[in-house]
């Protein structure tokens, strides 16, 4: 088959949702190699992202064409085969064992902590904002830490667990607007070496440790946006593990990235260039991995919200662009375009969620009055 071939079955899926080539709209796409039509059509999504790396096509608002896409659901009339080879790796073999589970603090974490700087408020918080009352950034972090803590109803003087604590921006706020005493967890170098001295002078305790490897009893446990890393393999261990870690009147919050869809592994493109050995947990996988450990106390969605903090993240990236190009190269600006576009595209059509689930180790005998 030729190009021409490629070129004009690929136009008329992108018309079915509304975007063309060489349109007049801002989610309309210019294409500067011909081969790229090719490539997306038995490539799939890593076709798609890497000839755009490769500056093979452009668009001026891509988030809003993968919205178009998507909703569209054009993602599953292109090139099956990279996703069932895929999948099937997902399922032979368990890519967030001990043994590979730092692989992704070493690709994408440690990557360096200006460019997080950058991008993120001044807490350095990596994951989606609650945007309920805030206009800005800061205001939707801040706002999504209250509702993690009053979720958990931390009182001084506790002992918390902060599975993927990050940069430490979350284990500071509880110590300081809580009083509580915080270990944190990470498998990234260089966000253990920040959050030890960002938490300094605290009651925070950083370790560089996977959360298999952790020791004590906690009265509250919370992960948030960590469990993208966790792996279906080991959702059950996961939660075994919060559950003997956790004393019989505790709670545990899990803020996770979630999927309409249960699957084994992420798409080729996001696990060969920001997050390896990743894969987003369906509801009905989360409710599993708990059944017979943890009893669910709330299930709280809002997963439009992350659109918010993406674009909000991309404008940071944009306003500092010439700085990243600088320090890195315009093929890893493109590529960090494309994650922060793509994804919030993918929240805006609804085709990734966000998911906090509040749990408790034998149910709360009374009525639990959780916050919004």
């Amino acid at each position: 088959m030729g190009d021409s071939y490629f070129r004009y079955h690929l136009q008329h899926l992108l018309a079915s949702a509304g975007v063309m080539v060489d349109g007049p709209e801002p989610w309309d796409i210019a294409v500067h190699d011909r081969r790229f039509y090719r490539r997306v059509l038995t490539e799939g999504h890593l076709g798609v992202g890497e000839s755009y790396m490769d500056g093979w096509w452009d668009c001026p608002a891509l988030d809003e064409f993968f919205y178009r896409v998507l909703r569209g659901g054009l993602e599953k009339k292109v090139s099956g085969v990279p996703r069932m080879l895929n999948a099937l790796f997902g399922r032979l073999i368990n890519q967030q064992g001990l043994q590979r589970a730092r692989k992704v603090g070493k690709t994408h974490y440690d990557i360096g902590n200006d460019l997080y700087r950058l991008m993120l408020d001044r807490r350095m918080m990596y994951s989606c904002g609650y945007w309920n009352n805030a206009s800005t950034l800061e205001e939707a972090q801040e706002q999504k830490l209250r509702l993690v803590f009053n979720k958990l109803q931390l009182e001084a003087g506790m002992k918390v667990l902060d599975i993927g604590c990050g940069w430490g921006g979350a284990a500071r706020f509880a110590a300081e607007e809580y009083g509580v005493e915080v270990t944190g967890l990470t498998i990234s170098h260089e966000q253990a070496s920040y959050a030890e001295e960002y938490c300094k002078g605290q009651r925070v305790n950083i370790h560089l440790e996977d959360y298999r490897k952790t020791s004590g009893m906690f009265d509250r446990i919370y992960s948030i946006g960590m469990f993208e890393h966790v792996g279906y393999k080991n959702y059950r261990r996961f939660f075994r593990t919060v559950r003997e870690h956790l004393t019989p009147e505790g709670l545990f919050l899990l803020h996770t990235i979630g999927s309409n869809r249960s699957s084994t592994n992420t798409d080729p493109w996001t696990t060969r260039y920001i997050f390896p050995n990743s894969m987003l947990p369906s509801a009905k996988q989360i409710t599993a991995a708990a059944e017979g450990q943890m009893v669910l106390e709330d299930w709280h969605s809002f997963g439009y919200d992350y659109y918010h903090t993406l674009k909000a993240w991309h404008a940071n990236v944009e306003k500092n662009g010439e700085y990243i190009v600088k320090h890195y190269n315009e093929r890893f600006m493109r590529m960090w375009e494309y994650y922060l576009l793509s994804a919030a595209g993918s929240f805006r059509a609804r085709n990734v969620q966000l998911w906090q689930v509040l749990f408790s180790p034998k149910g709360v005998e009374k009525t639990l009055r959780v916050a919004r």
